[in-house]
C-alpha cells in the first residue's frame, strides 16, 4: 500500500467521539419508527412509480424506472419490512422485481457501472430475505452486463456511458466502490472467481488513483485504456479538481470497508481509516458535512446525504476492526454521533408535506441539481444506518 500521512492521532473530536452520544435507547426507536413510518406513507404516494433522485421543494416528483437512483426505493421497503415484520412492505417491494428484470431485458439505461446499486438493493436483497429465484437471476444477468465494462489492461470498470465514447472512455469515479458487491456476490453464487477478481482489481486501482497522499479524493480519474496506463484526476460534481467531494469521500469509506468483507485484505480497511479520519476532521460543529470537504463552515449548503453514507460506512469498518484496535469503538461512536445530529436537526418531521426523509441534500451543486433538497439515496442510506444501530443487520451489500 502506498505509505500516506495518517491523521489518527490529530483527531479533532477524538474525546467527542470516545464516547457514544447522550441519548437514550427509545431516541433511535423514535427516529426509526417514524422512518419506517414515512416509508408506509409514500407507498401509495409512489405507486408503480419511483422517487426522483431529489426532491423539488422537499417533494419528489416520480419517474419510471429508468435512472441509476430508482433501488434506493425498493431497498427502503426491504429496510422497513425487516424492522417491523409488516407484510405491506415486502408486497410492495416483492412487486419492483419483475420491472428490474424488464429493465434489463429492455436494455433500459443500463450503460451504467451504477448496474450494482440498482442490482443489489432492487434483487440481492430479496434473493437474501426471501430466495426469490427471479432475483437471483435478475441480478446475475446484472453483474454479467457489469462485467462487460471492465477494462483488463488497466484494471477498472469503466462509469459512464458508452464504452466507446471518447468522453467517458477510462474513466473511473469513487461511486463505484459500492457497485463492487454485486460482482462480489455473483462470484459466490455462480462459483466463478472472474466477477470477484474484476472487483478487487478495479478497488485496488481506485484506491491508488483516486486517494491522494493526504487521504482526500478526486470523484473521477481517466485511464487510457489501450495502455492501461492513469492519465489524470478531475471532479464532476465537486468544488474543484484538487478540492474533496463530500460524498465522494463518503462513498469510499464504504466502499473500502465493504471490500474488506468480501477479500479480508486489511489493506482495504486501512484505505477505509485514512478516508474516515480525513472526513471526521472537515465536520462543522454540528457533524453535518459541507458538499464538499474544501468547506468547512460559511453557508455553503450542507450535504445530509454524505453524513448518512459516512455513518453506514464508519459502522462497517467499526465492525472490521479487531476489538483491540482503538478506532474500533472512535469509529462506531463517530457514526452514531452523525445519526444523533440528523435524527435531531435534518429529518423532514416539521415538513408535513415532504415525502423525503432528510432534509438538506445535495445531488450536485455544480450542476444546480437537486441543491438544499431531499435525495433518495440519502434517505436509504438514513434508514439503513438506523437498522444498523437496531439490530444486527444482514447487509444486502
Amino acid at each position: 500500500m502506498t505509505a500516506k500521512h495518517s491523521e489518527t492521532e490529530n483527531l479533532k473530536r477524538k474525546e467527542l467521539f470516545s464516547r457514544p452520544p447522550a441519548v437514550e435507547n427509545s431516541f433511535w426507536e423514535k427516529a426509526l419508527d417514524w422512518a419506517a413510518g414515512k416509508v408506509k406513507d409514500n407507498i401509495p404516494v409512489f405507486k408503480n412509480s419511483y422517487p426522483a433522485p431529489a426532491s423539488i421543494n422537499n417533494v419528489y416528483p416520480l419517474i419510471d424506472n429508468n435512472y441509476w437512483t430508482t433501488s434506493f426505493w425498493p431497498g427502503m421497503l426491504w429496510l422497513a419490512w425487516e424492522i417491523t415484520g409488516d407484510n405491506v412492505f415486502r408486497e410492495t417491494a416483492e412487486a419492483r422485481i419483475a420491472d428490474f428484470r424488464s429493465r434489463l431485458e429492455k436494455r433500459i439505461e443500463v450503460e451504467t457501472h451504477d448496474l450494482g446499486f440498482l442490482y443489489t438493493l432492487s434483487c440481492v436483497a430479496p434473493w437474501k430475505l426471501t430466495g426469490s429465484e427471479l432475483a437471483k437471476e435478475s441480478a446475475i444477468k446484472a453483474a454479467d452486463l457489469l462485467m462487460k465494462r471492465y477494462f483488463e489492461k488497466a484494471g477498472i470498470i469503466q462509469a459512464w456511458g458508452d464504452l466507446n465514447d471518447p468522453g467517458q472512455r477510462g474513466r473511473i469515479i469513487i461511486d463505484c466502490s459500492m457497485n463492487l458487491p454485486l460482482l462480489y456476490w455473483a462470484s459466490k453464487e455462480t462459483g466463478s472467481p472472474h466477477y470477484k477478481e474484476a472487483a478487487e482489481q478495479h478497488m485496488r486501482q481506485a484506491n491508488r488513483y483516486l486517494i491522494r497522499d493526504n487521504w482526500s479524493s478526486y470523484h473521477t480519474f481517466f485511464f487510457d485504456t489501450e495502455s492501461g496506463s492513469p492519465v489524470r484526476g478531475n471532479t464532476a460534481q465537486g468544488y474543484s479538481d484538487d478540492s474533496c467531494w463530500a460524498r465522494g469521500q463518503a462513498w469510499g469509506i464504504y466502499g473500502n470497508a465493504l471490500s474488506y468483507k468480501y477479500v479480508r485484505d486489511r489493506e482495504f480497511t486501512e484505505y477505509a481509516r485514512g478516508l474516515a479520519l480525513y472526513f471526521l476532521n472537515r465536520l462543522p460543529d454540528d457533524l453535518i458535512a459541507y458538499w464538499d470537504l474544501v468547506f468547512t463552515n460559511g453557508n455553503e449548503e450542507r450535504d445530509s446525504s454524505a453524513a448518512a453514507i459516512a455513518a453506514c460506512g464508519l459502522l462497517e469498518l467499526s465492525a472490521a476492526l479487531p476489538h483491540t484496535d482503538p478506532d474500533h469503538l472512535l469509529f462506531k461512536n463517530a457514526a452514531l454521533h452523525i445519526m444523533a445530529s440528523l435524527a435531531s436537526s435534518y429529518t423532514s418531521s416539521a415538513i408535513p408535506g415532504s415525502n423525503g426523509l432528510l432534509l438538506h441534500g445535495v445531488y450536485s451543486k455544480p450542476d444546480k441539481k437537486g441543491v438544499n433538497e431531499c435525495t433518495c439515496w440519502g434517505d436509504y442510506f438514513y434508514l439503513e444506518a438506523l437498522v444498523r444501530i437496531a439490530k444486527s443487520w444482514n447487509i444486502y451489500w
